[in-house]
């Protein structure tokens, strides 16, 4: 117990401790206002996941974040740079070395080896890498004018996730499901998939979708790579049904015994309900992952019988179904770990992104077109993107480009995102966010608000500090909103 402060001291022996200082001071009214907000307080944590209402109407219920793992190139996506192709093989005037991962690989300019041409309605110049995707850019918000401040994987990662450079803080996904809770109460509120190739985890590993020092009950649910996504899913067959309800009253009951004698430590309520949550998971989840159910013209839709596409397409598909039964955020990483197995495309941009592209055009194509037809893109918001561009010179003796965090292109569609715009602008040749900059923490803060939340109010009191997903800074762009 703490005891007062020499500002509310008050004759020897009177309040001993601040709660006796609110019970008996102004006629207890103190007293009145904290034991409200200590009801709340208990109400949250036991139940830490239901659904609760937003700071103000937001048009987004549910967000799958389309993330491409490794750094796409964006003056070889979206980015159009035909002053590029023009200063082909010129050097870069003062450019600093240090800017990119490889500074003794530093060559000169490098035009893009793909080719670029309108689409849609707003007249989009696209690369022909996506030609699936290129069909629906009316419905798509682009940010080219993002920026970070780091060149390395595993901090800028971070950044992208959880808006700081540098491990233990909660990421995008893990505030989300603080805020608003979940609409499913059989299913993790945040899923997360990555690779399922054999090419790796993300570099950061699962602290990208973590919940820092947000309780553990919001960090990312990830679903294995290989054989059952979920570890023990199915019930074993010597454990009835009443006999695991038993085992589950008892645990909970010893682990309320453990909040009642370690007040304010709020992984006990979340390990009572990850526990509950696995129960009800084996009832609603091995229907929800199940893809034979849909029909064969969506699962053609996907590219479920295209060999290049096949692993992400199932991906997606899944996440259209997750969202569809009330999971509120959905997370997928395209690529593994290592250069080559990932759009860290430092040896041949081409081969490459051209491969990866192959795996990932269709199927997030097919994502947009079929939400839309659901009418569900209308409350989903997809992101696409990854943890930063690429430089527009050549990594020399490689073909590649290497990591850029001065540019990066994003785009938006549906929940709420304006379809058929693009908002800022790299310089000519694609080196900097040149025109109406857009920092990560004010792209997170236009997240949020597309969700309905003041990113300046959804704060967690941590180490006697409120602390949030944008620190102390972010504007929401409102320039994509619709």
């Amino acid at each position: 117990m703490h005891t007062l402060p020499r500002l509310f001291a008050a004759p020897e022996g009177a309040y001993r401790t601040r709660r006796e200082f609110l019970t008996r001071a102004g006629c207890g009214f103190g007293m009145l206002a904290l034991a409200d907000l200590l009801r709340a307080e208990e109400k949250r944590s036991e139940d830490p996941l239901a659904p609760r209402k937003p700071h103000f109407e937001g048009k987004t219920k549910a967000v799958i974040w389309l993330f491409m793992n490794g750094g796409p190139s964006h003056v070889d996506t979206w980015d159009h740079k035909p002053e590029l192709e023009k200063r082909d093989g010129q050097e870069l005037k003062g450019f600093d070395p240090n800017t990119g991962f490889f500074n003794g690989q530093v060559g000169p300019l490098m035009k893009s080896p793909f080719k670029f041409a309108k689409h849609g309605q707003c007249g989009k110049m696209v690369s022909d890498l996506f030609p699936h995707m290129a069909k629906h850019v009316d419905k798509m918000a682009f940010i080219h004018s993002l920026w970070s401040d780091s060149n390395n994987h595993s901090p800028a990662l971070f950044k992208m996730n959880t808006g700081m450079a540098r491990m233990g803080h909660p990421c995008v996904g893990s505030w989300v499901t603080y805020g608003l809770g979940s609409e499913s109460r059989s299913l993790p509120a945040f899923c997360v998939m990555y690779d399922t190739l054999g090419r790796g985890i993300p570099k950061g590993h699962a602290l990208n979708w973590g919940a820092g020092f947000l309780p553990t009950v919001f960090q990312g649910t990830a679903f294995k790579p290989q054989g059952e996504p979920i570890d023990n899913l199915s019930r074993p067959k010597d454990i009835t049904e009443e006999r695991q309800r038993n085992q589950l009253d008892l645990l909970a009951r010893l682990n309320r015994k453990g909040a009642e004698n370690h007040p304010g430590e709020p992984d006990w309520a979340a390990r009572v309900e990850s526990y509950e949550l696995a129960y009800r998971m084996q009832m609603a989840a091995p229907e929800v992952l199940d893809l034979s159910k849909e029909t064969a013209e969506t699962k053609r839709l996907y590219g479920l019988d295209n060999p290049k596409a096949t692993h992400f397409a199932k991906q997606c598909l899944t996440a259209r179904r997750l969202v569809e039964k009330g999971v509120r955020f959905v997370q997928i990483y395209s690529g593994g770990m290592e250069n080559d197995l990932s759009w860290d495309g430092h040896n041949n941009i081409a081969k490459n992104h051209g491969g990866f592209a192959q795996e990932t055009d269709q199927p997030i194509a097919a994502l947009l077109e079929d939400l839309q037809r659901r009418g569900l893109l209308e409350s989903t918001l997809v992101i696409w993107g990854g943890e930063f561009g690429r430089l527009p010179i050549v990594q020399k003796g490689n073909a590649g480009r290497d990591h850029n965090p001065h540019a990066i292109t994003f785009w938006l569609a549906g929940g709420g995102a304006k379809g058929g715009v693009s908002y800022g602008a790299s310089d000519e040749i694609g080196f900097k966010a040149a025109e109406n900059r857009v920092s990560i923490n004010d792209f997170h803060a236009t997240v949020l608000h597309l969700l309905g939340l003041d990113h300046k109010k959804l704060t967690y009191r941590h180490n006697g500090r409120d602390f949030r997903l944008t620190d102390v800074a972010g504007t929401v762009v409102k320039d994509i909103l619709a």
